[in-house]
């Protein structure tokens, strides 16, 4: 069977979908890392990472689950500029869960970095 082009480009293309899928999680904890921040916020923290595609429809329902898992919590706070806005933190559960994601991450990218021959490693 010969493989097109364009076959090729559908494999790569879903394979970056579901690499993002993956990671979004991770990178919205580690935006909430630094302490109290708005939902809005964090959407445009992860529209600035290269590749990672950030839609506010992504994020506010990860949003939601990681509160119904205890990891965060969210706070109302009044706006000058409009309505009241949620701020998010992460709970003691959440730093502990996201310490685990980000050894666990660093193990991978070394891994990773080991396979592809990168100096250092």
């Amino acid at each position: 069977m010969l493989y097109s082009a364009a076959m090729n480009d559908r494999f790569v293309d879903n394979w970056t979908t579901q690499l993002r899928k993956g990671l979004l999680e991770f990178c919205v904890l580690n935006a909430i890392r630094g302490g109290r921040i708005h939902g809005y916020d964090i959407v445009k923290r992860l529209r600035g990472l290269d590749g990672l595609v950030t839609a506010e429809g992504t994020v506010y329902p990860i949003l939601s689950r990681f509160k119904q898992q205890g990891l965060v919590r969210s706070t109302v706070e009044e706006s000058a500029q409009g309505p009241p806005r949620k701020c998010y933190t992460l709970t003691e559960r959440g730093r502990k869960v996201l310490s685990q994601m980000n050894e666990r991450w660093a193990a991978i990218r070394k891994g990773i970095a080991t396979l592809n021959g990168e100096p250092g490693q």
